[in-house]
């Protein structure tokens, strides 16, 4: 089949063949094409053939269809994902289908074909808009010799321009003329919303609001009349930032109602309730892949999750020193070797460097763990300066690099003779300066080198120094041992290191056996010679000579490492005897005990290097807020140190302390800084700042990462003055050194040590230091420290006393409330009584309650889970000291949470107290209060009950209300949560979390689990799925609430495995938590940091807050043009209230019905609203006189429906009813029917007089006299 191409537009092209299209545009800059068609088979298949195709390899392809097409991978993100990539070149070919056709703003896009011609204008028009790039092509694609095709395309043209010339000629009515679009702007972006488009606007935000089950946000629209026109009032939501706005008059409902918006859209954005880009906060899902970084094995993710720095070498041992021509002064300090059990001696040895350590780490003490429970207690004696001369230096450069061969490279001593002549090699190669030296202490206990140590060793013929030719001499004569490699002086091999070929093996001399030769037992079976010539096939020359006590050399460990528990022992030297003429002579004078110091010693620098960085980092901090002087170098350590590090301290602690301190101050600081933001506006601000995203992006920009200690001490790896690493790094050499592949060796990654001190860290890594010393600054130095540290990473947390007053005040505006809840009854029930009365009401006002001046306890909720979180990580934190990281995490989880608070809410009966107008809310928290009781004995059971999360957050607000009553005192909140959250921090009465539980038993048996889901009718089915090679089992759940779902399913999961007997390796936490030791708990960190706030508020009295509440409240007292006020439900209730409980709590009434006395009895005119000002009441219709009674009471508007219709057509009559809600009587529903009418409005105006009259003869409306 021949194909024609027909170019639109600037060039036209007749007839080109299709494999010249892409080689026509191959050679131009930033080319992005986009081919269109109708089916998504077709997409897919011409996707896969472009991309097999190598001679428009330059095209780099893939295919773009509708989220709702049912291919798995063509999901929202997925989507996003291919624009985007489309956008930025990396692919620059898109086959789409209809879904491209509108809103895909390509600006370099210069090429637009259809393969399938389109199937009407509007798609012709919309394609062909995709190529917005000056001189673009629009090419069709159709069959040569078919003429209905290209008949189709001149159709289109055609169709077009008629189109246009019609727009063109169009003339507007002259009504339209004077109708002026009234438009806000916000001109830092440039964002404009019309009062047309406000209306969808404010319906968004609305829907964008904190609700569940029980309450749905959105606006209601009051319209009346006035004497100027049409007003319109909304009432946003009590969650909203805004709560009521009233429109200036209109000539039309419709442009009063725009007005409003548009009012309350500009309203909104002021208070920080719409971005500049005027749309309500999203959450930005662009953060996922970074906070989500760490359950991934693939390629890809691992690198997205990783990051490449230079690790930090302390400036105290990176000086060199420098040649003098007579002496060089080091600073010397003696490691004292203390251990338990002292069953060994060890060789006196100090540290020499040029510069001075600093204070903390110049006494540094450090606990060695070896094996049995044998510990070294080490530590670091300042002992002055040492004086050393060149050829001192020279000699001291070489025992270390001697040493340093034998302890790690021991394979080069295997030859006859080994070279120490490498000293401009190492110093030029060498990161760090420092000499490690057999050291002597006088009687006045002052240290010096160990000269004669040193030049023995030194002395040895594998470095073929000169030796004395008669001391030779009176060796042989006298005392000698024939050795493999000659006669040796018995002096000389006493206290040596030697080789032995046939075991491959290096031994300390530590004496001679004289009772013992070749003749004696090796064994029970046979003698030393016998053993010899079995096992090796050697033959023994010297039989007679005595045999050797010998200690194998040890393989240096990491003796930094954790340890388990087992009881400390003494346990014998383990010694082995040998025949001398089997043994090598290496080292003369290299004893054992000084094999024991060495054998420790790089554990301890490398703990010192470590100590180092931590103290280089404390100075830095320390030089920017003075608050951090009192924290302590090894608390920074301990924040530094990752758990991969493996030692006894690790960063996860505190971390865990710090995550809960970061989000209770930027809680705090968002709540006072943004009194018009919702709970969930708050929560997205709060994550945008506390997210391991921004965490990563602050530590990086200070340079925190070059601190971080994330790599365990590797023997192999360590490089000092003398050995310096065999890697050399530089820019160009980065890559190939460092790249990352997923292959592991022995279960960990294979990464390469290079002399930079390069390494790969985890994003995440970085993130948890910043929290973690954010804890460690909480536990040495306090609140004060801590936010001096958050300041001056970038994070501000700072809260004045105009802003509390200002939020304290503004709880006045709940006071009208008194009589919904009864204050004296909380306050006495808990102990504590409020100053500002209105916190408390706030506390348990829930957002479905609308019928006073807007705001909720949503807002105290998001205050008190950050101050609840604080205190109960601060309560387990130090209560559990010895609770490991993950299991304190484990704790934090089970304690808080909502299920838990819940109950405690239930407990204290808070459910009797909130304040709502949902009667399934209040049905709800009643079923699961009663449930608690049942359930408590049974632990587990209560997983099985779904709480309402209306329920668990009351506990939170009353705490934030508590926290603010107090000045944020939070010493005062510390008591009473002591008191309300017994049951939660009572480990005995926590249960366990099947979801977490089940997930650790298939870890351990490695099954396979999944949770697959499904909606329906507003419930989530959830089954939980087991598979392994012995094992299935399967359970399923359905809830409303998708977590509820899951977490019962996984319930009856746990349960029925370990019916069967199968459990995890680890005990449960409760379990653990009863052997635990437990301390008293304390709040850690606060010294009154919120002091300067805690000045003696004025207490309010109910009756002295209505001044407050009318000043503060922008609500009635600001629209003068209306004259009526609110009037509160009458004491008696109205006399179709018992009939209403007989019919369905529905009031019907009618106006020429039985259920009314005097039909004709209507309001009149001279009727008006009481209330506590008098007002007069508007002429007008009675439909809007009703509307304007439930604008004035905050009701419901009116829903007028026209229910009969009777007689011929020409002649026909039509019978209205009207619906109320009034919310004081949330029980009873209001119909009220009128007469039947000719026309629809005078049949609708009849109900409303109904509604009127009703309204009258109960008290809520009365007329003048």
């Amino acid at each position: 089949m021949f194909i024609y191409i027909i170019s639109y537009f600037i060039n036209s092209v007749p007839c080109i063949y299709a494999s010249e299209i892409f080689p026509l545009f191959r050679l131009q800059p930033n080319m992005k094409c986009i081919i269109f068609v109708n089916r998504i088979v077709t997409a897919r298949s011409l996707s896969y053939i472009l991309n097999k195709l190598k001679f428009i390899s330059s095209w780099r392809c893939n295919f773009l269809v509708g989220v709702h097409s049912g291919l798995k991978s063509m999901s929202r993100k997925n989507t996003n994902i291919i624009l985007e990539k489309f956008r930025s070149g990396e692919i620059n070919l898109l086959i789409a289908t209809k879904v491209g056709e509108e809103g895909l703003d390509i600006q370099t896009c210069c090429l637009v074909i259809r393969f399938d011609l389109p199937e009407t204008v509007a798609s012709f028009i919309q394609s062909r808009g995709r190529a917005r790039m000056p001189q673009s092509e629009y090419v069709f694609l159709v069959d040569r010799g078919n003429p209905k095709e290209l008949s189709l395309i001149d159709h289109f043209t055609k169709d077009e321009a008629q189109m246009n010339e019609e727009i063109s000629s169009r003339e507007y009515k002259e009504g339209f003329n004077n109708v002026e679009e009234r438009t806000y702007k916000v001109d830092a972006t440039g964002a404009t919303i019309s009062s047309v488009s406000s209306i969808s606007l404010l319906h968004r935000y609305c829907s964008k609001l904190p609700h569940d089950e029980y309450f749905t946000p959105k606006p209601q629209f009051f319209c009346y009349d006035e004497a100027d026109g049409k007003v319109c009032k909304i009432i946003l939501p009590a969650n909203a930032g805004v709560h009521q706005i009233v429109s200036e008059p209109q000539q039309s409902t419709d442009m009063a109602k725009r007005d409003a918006c548009l009012k309350a859209c500009k309203e909104l954005h002021e208070n920080g309730a719409l971005t500049d880009y005027l749309l309500p906060e999203q959450e930005d899902k662009s953060e996922d892949s970074i906070q989500d970084f760490s359950d991934s094995d693939s390629c890809d993710d691992e690198e997205s999750r990783i990051e490449f720095h230079e690790m930090l070498v302390p400036a105290a041992l990176r000086e060199p020193w420098i040649e003098m021509e007579n002496s060089t002064c080091l600073s010397s300090y003696y490691i004292k070797f203390c251990p338990n059990p002292v069953d060994r001696v060890y060789k006196r040895f100090g540290i020499f460097m040029k510069s001075p350590l600093p204070e903390e780490a110049e006494k540094m003490k450090l606990d060695l763990c070896l094996a049995r429970g044998r510990t070294v207690m080490t530590e670091l004696i300042p002992s002055g300066v040492a004086r050393l001369n060149k050829d001192e230096i020279a000699l001291a450069e070489k025992f270390q690099q001697m040493f340093l061969k034998v302890i790690l490279d021991r394979s080069e001593f295997i030859p006859e003779y080994v070279s120490l002549e490498n000293h401009d090699v190492y110093e030029s190669r060498s990161s760090t300066f420092y000499l490690m030296l057999p050291i002597t202490q006088n009687e006045n206990k002052k240290i010096s080198v160990d000269w004669m140590t040193v030049k023995r060793c030194l002395s040895s013929p594998i470095f073929k120094y000169p030796g004395n030719s008669a001391e030779d001499k009176i060796c042989r004569l006298n005392d000698y041992l024939h050795l493999a490699n000659g006669c040796k002086c018995k002096n000389d091999v006493v206290n040596s290191l030697v080789y032995v070929p046939c075991k491959e093996t290096f031994f300390f001399i530590d004496d001679v056996v004289p009772e013992k030769d070749g003749y004696s037992l090796y064994n029970e079976s046979e003698n030393q010679m016998e053993h010899y010539i079995k096992r090796f096939d050697i033959r023994l020359s010297h039989p007679r000579q005595p045999l050797l006590k010998a200690k194998q050399l040890f393989v240096l460990t990491n003796l930094l490492r954790k340890k388990g528990y087992s009881e400390t022992r003494e346990k014998e030297e383990h010694f082995i005897e040998l025949p001398p003429e089997i043994c090598q002579l290496k080292i003369i004078g290299f004893s054992k005990d000084i094999g024991s110091s060495l054998y420790l010693i790089p554990s301890i620098i490398h703990r010192l290097e470590s100590l180092l960085v931590a103290i280089e980092l404390k100075d830095k901090l320390y030089a920017s807020f003075p608050e951090g002087a009192e924290i302590t170098a090894n608390r920074i350590l301990e924040a530094l140190t990752t758990e991969r590090c493996c030692e006894k301290f690790s960063l996860e602690r505190l971390e865990v302390l710090g995550d809960a301190f970061l989000k209770f101050a930027v809680g705090i600081h968002l709540f006072l800084k943004n009194d018009a933001l919702d709970e969930g506006q708050l929560t997205r601000k709060r994550s945008n700042i506390v997210n391991n995203s921004n965490l990563l992006k602050l530590a990086t920009r200070n340079n925190l990462q070059v601190y971080i200690r994330d790599q365990s001490f590797e023997p192999l790896h360590f490089y000092a003055y003398g050995r310096p690493c065999p890697v050399i790094c530089n820019k160009d050499a980065e890559k190939s050194i460092h790249s990352r592949y997923c292959s592991k060796t022995n279960g960990t990654d294979a990464e390469v040590r290079c002399n930079k001190s390069h390494h790969w860290l985890r994003k995440k890594t970085i993130a948890d230091v910043v929290e973690a010393l954010v804890g460690a600054f909480i536990v040495d130095s306090g609140f004060k420290a801590a936010t001096a540290f958050l300041k001056w990473i970038g994070i501000h947390v700072e809260v004045s006393a105009s802003q509390l007053d200002k939020v304290c005040l503004a709880s006045s505006t709940f006071l009208p409330l008194a009589d919904l809840i009864d204050v004296s009854y909380v306050e006495n029930l808990l102990g504590y009584d409020f100053s500002r009365k209105g916190l408390l009401i706030q506390a348990f006002v829930h957002p479905s309650y609308n019928t006073h001046s807007g705001g909720c306890y949503q807002r105290l909720e998001f205050l008190g889970d950050a101050v609840l979180d604080y205190l109960i990580t601060s309560y387990l934190y130090s209560a559990y000291p010895k609770l490991k990281p993950g299991q304190l995490t484990d704790l934090r989880s089970m304690c808080v949470n909502n299920i838990s608070f819940a109950d405690v809410a239930g407990r204290w009966s808070f459910h009797k107290l909130i304040i709502c107008n949902s009667k399934d809310l209040r049905n709800s928290m009643t079923k699961y209060v009663d449930s608690i009781g049942v359930s408590a004995s049974g632990g587990a059971q209560i997983e099985e009950k779904t709480s309402p999360k209306a329920l668990g957050d009351l506990v939170e607000s009353y705490m934030g209300a508590v926290f603010l009553d107090t000045g944020l005192n939070l010493n005062r909140v510390w008591e009473i949560m002591l008191s309300l959250l017994d049951p939660i921090i009572d480990v005995s009465k926590l249960r366990y979390n099947p979801l977490k539980e089940l997930r650790e038993l298939c870890q351990f048996y490695d099954w396979k689990l999944q949770f697959p889901s499904s909606k329906k009718d507003g419930k989530y089915s959830v089954e939980a799925k087991v598979n392994g090679n012995d094992v299935s089992a399967t359970a399923c759940a359905t809830n409303i609430s998708r977590k509820a779902a899951k977490r019962i399913a996984a319930q009856q999961v746990f349960k029925h495995l370990k019916g069967k007997g199968y459990k995890s390796k680890s005990k449960p936490l409760v379990e653990l938590l009863k052997k635990c030791e437990k301390k008293e708990a304390k709040l850690i960190g606060y010294e009154d940091m919120f002091s300067f706030l805690t000045s003696k508020f004025d207490e309010l009295k109910l009756h002295e807050a209505f001044e407050v509440v009318k000043s503060k409240v922008s609500s009635l007292d600001e629209m003068p043009q209306i004259n009526y006020e609110t009037y509160p439900i009458p004491s008696r209730q109205p006399s179709f209230s018992n009939k209403a409980s007989e019919c369905n709590r529905t009031l019907n009434i009618q106006i020429n019905g039985s259920n009314v006395d005097s039909p004709s009895i209507c309001p009149s005119a001279d009727c008006n609203l009481d209330s506590r000002e008098t007002g007069t009441f508007h002429n007008g219709s009675a439909k809007s006189r009703l509307y304007e009674v439930c604008v004035a009471n905050c009701w419901k508007p009116p829903i007028f429906h026209c229910c009969k219709e009777t007689g011929p057509s020409h002649i026909k009559e039509f019978t209205f009813k009207v619906v109320m809600e009034i919310d004081e009587m949330p029980d009873e529903i209001f119909e009220f029917y009128g007469e039947p009418q000719a026309k629809k409005k005078d049949a609708a105006h009849s109900a409303a007089n109904g509604a009127l009259w009703y309204l009258k003869h109960e008290g809520f409306l009365r007329c003048k006299d």
